[in-house]
């Protein structure tokens, strides 16, 4: 029998290694003469470079950049197989890098998420990813796209300054001094979300008050992304105002595609695409998946349902694995799951639990190589 064994980490518990590590032992252990195939698995969002860095023939690259404030940062991003730059935007432009009592998106940049970019340009990259989540910023991309060489002026003339707040004195946008390495790259944005750029459920009122905004805040943020809409409909003939996704990371989802051509996709198929999971998927009797918590929302983006459907497309057997079960996971049967496991095997709370996430993951591949084991005597 050949596993393969393709789940998110449990965040704050064990790595997608680790996890993997863990239900290997304890079903190899039991099952005797199986093959394990381990692939480290991650959605796109936050941890997606380390992941792949961690499990692949890669690397890091490390730059030190402008932070959300302005400050000086530390930042990497991975090279996959010398060939393909992935970046997270957390990196250089997340909440992390703020402490809570400075957080306002009226002034945090992507300025340094653009000067990731620009490095993986000057390094030779063209096939770049761009995780985007995260954002302590609410700018709309400005800021990246200053990094670039794209110049943001009002009506003197003078370049406005960084952050979201200053958008509404955006009057006109010079392409002159704009990097020509960006014209030959192909960059794709990882992104699970679906807001606008501005509205109601758009990046300013979803998002801006975990960035640090009070309504007062929200409201002039939403106009100013508004009127940035229109400046960039008129001077770049490009209308991202509604498309969804465009308000992800406030509104940096937005300005890539406007400024750097990008595409938006689910992140969980970029990272099951660099991976080359179809491929891998050759010859398995079995694949595993999970992450901390299965529930309705897993269908939507994350790795078991990734996983799952690509796997139903070759009419391979899929087991989650999960620290805990919510409500909502009957959709997953239908999308390609077989077998929903809680590794917790009696009451307890959340952190026992996290605590010896990866002895409960052990015992569970027990559980499992036993449940095979009995379906085998029922044939």
């Amino acid at each position: 029998m050949k596993i393969l064994i393709a789940s998110d980490s449990f965040k704050g518990s064990a790595t997608t290694m680790e996890v993997a590590d863990s239900i290997e032992k304890g079903f190899a252990g039991i099952y005797q003469g199986v093959e394990i195939v381990k692939v480290p698995m991650a959605d796109g969002g936050e941890g997606t470079v380390e992941t792949l860095v961690a499990g692949m023939d890669s690397e890091f690259a490390h730059e030190e950049v402008t932070g959300p404030l302005g400050e000086g940062v530390q930042a990497k991003y991975g090279i996959i197989k010398d060939e393909i730059a992935i970046i997270e935007m957390a990196e250089a432009s997340g909440l992390v890098l703020v402490k809570e009592e400075m957080r306002n998106p009226l002034l945090t940049t992507t300025y340094g998420t653009g000067e990731l970019i620009l490095s993986a340009l000057k390094r030779g990259y063209r096939k770049i990813y761009v995780g985007i989540g995260g954002s302590a910023t609410n700018d709309g991309g400005m800021g990246m796209a200053k990094a670039l060489g794209y110049r943001f002026l009002d009506r003197d003339g003078n370049e406005i300054p960084d952050g979201g707040g200053a958008l509404g004195q955006l009057q006109r946008i010079d392409r002159s001094k704009v990097t020509p390495l960006i014209e030959d790259a192909k960059i794709t944005v990882m992104c699970d979300v679906e807001n606008p750029l501005y509205g109601t459920d758009g990046a300013a009122y979803v998002y801006g008050p975990q960035k640090g905004a009070n309504p007062e805040m929200v409201k002039l943020l939403d106009e100013n992304l508004k009127h940035f809409a229109d400046i960039l409909k008129r001077d770049m003939d490009v209308d991202i105002g509604d498309i969804p996704g465009s308000g992800a990371a406030g509104g940096l989802g937005g300005g890539l595609m406007a400024f750097c051509r990008a595409e938006l996709k689910p992140g969980i198929e970029m990272v099951l695409d660099i991976q080359q999971f179809e491929g891998q998927l050759q010859g398995v009797d079995l694949v595993i998946t999970g992450e901390g918590r299965i529930d309705g929302q897993s269908a939507k983006g994350k790795v078991p349902a990734g996983v799952a459907k690509l796997a139903r497309k070759l009419n391979k057997p899929v087991v989650a694995i999960a620290g805990g079960i919510g409500e909502g996971t009957e959709g997953l049967y239908s999308m390609g799951i077989d077998l929903i496991l809680p590794i917790v095997d009696r009451p307890m709370g959340l952190g026992e639990a996290m605590g010896e996430a990866k002895t409960l993951l052990e015992k569970t591949g027990e559980r499992l190589a036993r449940i095979l084991m009995l379906s085998e005597k029922l044939k």
